[in-house]
């Protein structure tokens, strides 16, 4: 799927187990610099993620269902050999801290090595999410703490969800 009408697309990877509002800031912002930014969820087996790589869509869509510019989409392998299928020019990634530098360079460097033609921009979410991650909402909301604001409201619903159906079994 090549970009044929010249738009400026944006890939931004991850496993989204959930989506938090750190992404969904930094998605917004990049529908703001880029013509179509698609949300790429790695299917990666080595995880066991808390939501099947088919619900992680599903929610992304749902959230992002009045945003035009904004894709999701389904990916495995190498995520620059997937992005040049998708004819973008950028991956986007998002730097919470310092300690995320060093790992998101080596990968940026890595990838420019593999496709010299597409870069990586790294941008920071807004200030009230630089210390998010899915994996801190996951562990904060299953020890009952709140994370409203934190999460999308859908997200937080079907966290909900997922903890009763737990405790039911």
């Amino acid at each position: 799927m090549a970009n044929e009408r010249n738009e400026r697309i944006a890939v931004y990877p991850g496993t989204f187990d959930p989506l938090t509002n750190g992404h969904v800031d930094i998605i917004q912002r990049g529908a703001g610099l880029f013509d179509r930014i698609v949300v790429a969820i790695l299917v990666n087996p080595d995880k066991s993620p808390l939501f099947t790589i088919e619900e992680r869509a599903e929610m992304a869509r749902e959230v992002f269902a009045d945003e035009p510019r904004v894709e999701v989409d389904l990916f495995e392998g190498l995520l620059v050999e997937y992005a040049r299928q998708r004819g973008a020019h950028a991956i986007v990634r998002g730097l919470r801290a310092v300690s995320d530098f060093e790992f998101e360079m080596q990968m940026a460097l890595m990838n420019r090595r593999l496709s010299p033609d597409i870069e990586t921009v790294l941008m920071m979410p807004a200030e009230s999410y630089t210390y998010l991650s899915s994996r801190l909402a996951k562990e904060v909301f299953s020890l009952g703490g709140s994370i409203h604001g934190l999460v999308p409201d859908l997200v937080e619903q079907r966290l909900t969800e997922r903890l009763r159906e737990h405790n039911d079994a």
